[in-house]
């Protein structure tokens, strides 16, 4: 399948799934921090956060369920157990923003989305566990998000979707973009490591490399079992690629643990996908006005509740 715009009507039988933080940054980053409630406090992540979700839920219509996820765990995340410096070149989001998350958080609750965070485990890993439980209840996934790390969970009647990029793949796609299956994308980040996560991968191991290890072999496992046949693959520079796979498969196995998201977390509680709670737009518009946003964001998130009606 190749790329294409966000549909039109929502597939029935299948749930959205949202990874908060992806928008929310994205809001606090491009929106002016000039944008203030009368505490002179910024208010952009908040305010383009509660922009994407009225754009959301204009676009599927009021019954397509939706779960919202939170990250909570930069620093406390069960990888850190196994690698203490994951995610460690990452600051601390500023106070400023640490505050609108929690604001996002209250605007999920007032709009009557379900959502979580956990201490231990991140957004990734908590859509992993929905998106089993949804599939358990017979409900297709679409996974809304930007972090191409999520395609790992699309599976036959799934789609990853970068709601802001116009971007949709289903497991066809996922293969055209990263050159490798979606049960293949955890792999594909051990060998090469990722940056932006501080995952440290197999040294001198680049994409291109990674992607024709994986399509010969299949898996991880794969590759260092049949570690002797590397060096005969028609790939460039595969003599020296053996020696660094040998070098660095202990690194690649504990990478291989930190790129996978779990299949469930039971200490996060599964949404009611069937629920279809009323919007009280009173008390949405008292939260908004609290938090100081203006009219403009109070109208839009009004498609909450019309589309009940």
């Amino acid at each position: 399948m190749s790329p294409a715009l966000p549909e039109a009507t929502p597939k029935p039988n299948r749930v959205y799934l949202i990874d908060a933080s992806v928008y929310v940054f994205r809001a606090y980053f491009s929106l002016p921090q000039t944008m203030v409630n009368a505490a002179e406090q910024p208010i952009n992540a908040v305010y383009g956060f509660a922009s994407f979700l009225a754009d959301l839920r204009r676009q599927l219509g009021p019954h397509a369920p939706l779960a919202v996820a939170f990250d909570e765990s930069l620093s406390t995340s069960f990888r850190n157990r196994i690698y203490p410096d994951y995610k460690a070149n990452r600051p601390p989001a500023p106070e400023e923003l640490q505050r609108q998350f929690a604001w996002c958080q209250q605007l999920c609750e007032v709009l009557q989305l379900p959502w979580a965070a956990h201490g231990e485990f991140e957004a990734d890993d908590i859509i992993g566990s929905w998106a089993t439980h949804a599939r358990e209840a017979g409900y297709g996934v679409a996974v809304v998000s930007r972090d191409k790390d999520l395609t790992q969970l699309v599976q036959s009647q799934d789609l990853w979707w970068d709601f802001a990029g116009q971007l949709q793949l289903d497991p066809a796609g996922v293969e055209a973009k990263m050159g490798v299956r979606p049960e293949q994308v955890a792999d594909l980040l051990a060998l090469t490591g990722d940056s932006v996560d501080n995952i440290p991968g197999v040294k001198g191991v680049g994409p291109k490399a990674a992607v024709a290890l994986l399509q010969h072999f299949g898996s991880l496992e794969a590759v260092f079992a049949g570690l002797d046949q590397v060096s005969s693959l028609p790939l460039r520079g595969a003599k020296s690629l053996q020696r660094k796979l040998e070098e660095g498969r202990e690194m690649a196995e504990m990478s291989r643990q930190l790129t996978l998201i779990p299949e469930r977390v039971p200490e996060v509680p599964d949404p009611d996908w069937q629920a279809r709670p009323r919007v009280h737009m009173d008390t949405v518009d008292a939260v908004c006005k609290d938090l100081g946003l203006g009219l403009r964001a109070r109208e839009r998130l009004s498609v909450f509740a019309e589309l009940l009606l």
